[in-house]
């Protein structure tokens, strides 16, 4: 299951506490304090992980505590430190606080750790406190409690290439095909409930990620449909491919269809009419679709078309090599 945003609460553990102990020994009748001091609790830290695609594993947690330091020995031990616990995440993942929803970091960077909520400091043992003037203290302090923090975590995919469309325009049977994985197809809209991601890789090893975002309708930027739900994924992709149903067999027009498409990612945020993008028209195998694609080409002679069948395979290789021409792989 694809989870995109999760709201947690995170808690560091409690410093342990500090003891109060003596020394007592044979031959050593004025042995003196001897109680160590607590170990420090457990922090929370988030690590960015490229290999976890979602926030899947926290779909069903709330509360997420670390370990608890131990509380001070005698012989001047101190207590052990209480077990970090590391939350592994996807990268593009942004940590907002919960109740504002302010942005506090956007986590990008590949292995990189942030150690969110810190462990609570130890408590003092009862040698701190001897003097000359107090050789035997009876005094310990207890351990801190540690962070709490309540955070949402929301994932935007960085994706190299983002397929936008309407639902049932073939986004989904064109990944499987560029990418050779298997995904949910069927004929009726709103197939595709998450994103799906896959990889073209070429003969050296390097890859492209396709997001298939899915379906947009008219409206999504006032979140009607799955509006706001998969809209942000297309904000961090570096090319977007917009995918038009060319057969006609439903009734859609294509040139009305890719100015609704451009008009709501505009509405949802202007910066995506920047980004490189292509037009592929879709499913060309159909019956009048060659006369579709003329028109649509006629209309937008400057746009990089790419005319293809994904469900037979026709023009997806041209594509992908395109892709891969112009993302530098």
């Amino acid at each position: 299951m694809f989870v995109d945003k999760v709201v947690l609460e995170l808690r560091a553990g409690k410093g342990g506490n500090g003891v109060v102990a003596w020394r007592r020994e044979k031959y050593l009748p004025k042995g003196g304090p001897y109680g160590g001091d607590g170990g420090r609790g457990g922090s929370v830290i988030l690590e960015v992980d490229t290999q976890i695609p979602s926030l899947d594993a926290y779909r069903n947690r709330r509360i997420i505590k670390a370990e608890n330091g131990q509380q001070g020995e005698t012989n001047n031990r101190r207590g052990r430190k209480g077990k970090d616990v590391v939350l592994k995440i996807p990268c593009g993942t942004l940590v907002k606080e919960a109740e504002t929803g302010e942005v506090l970091y956007d986590l990008t960077e590949s292995g990189y750790k942030l150690p969110l909520c810190q462990g609570g400091n130890g408590g003092k043992g009862n040698t701190h406190f001897k003097s000359p003037t107090n050789r035997a203290p009876n005094t310990a302090t207890p351990g801190r409690v540690g962070q709490i923090h309540k955070v949402e975590l929301e994932l935007k995919l960085i994706a190299d290439v983002g397929l936008v469309g309407f639902p049932n325009a073939g986004k989904s049977t064109l990944v499987s095909k560029a990418a050779d994985i298997q995904v949910k197809i069927a004929p009726y809209p709103f197939t595709t409930l998450r994103p799906n991601l896959g990889y073209v890789c070429d003969e050296n090893g390097a890859r492209i990620l396709l997001a298939d975002i899915p379906g947009i309708i008219a409206g999504a930027h006032q979140n009607r449909g799955l509006g706001h739900e998969f809209l942000r994924h297309i904000e961090r992709t570096r090319l977007l491919l917009f995918i038009l149903d060319i057969s006609g067999f439903e009734g859609r027009d294509p040139l009305e269809d890719f100015a609704v498409l451009r008009e709501e990612l505009s509405l949802y945020n202007p910066e995506l009419m920047e980004k490189p993008f292509g037009v592929v028209l879709n499913k060309i195998d159909c019956v009048g679709a060659l006369t579709l694609a003329q028109a649509f080409t006629e209309a937008h002679p400057s746009l990089l078309i790419f005319p293809i069948s994904a469900l037979e395979g026709q023009g997806v290789e041209e594509l992908i090599g395109f892709l891969k021409r112009k993302l530098s792989v």
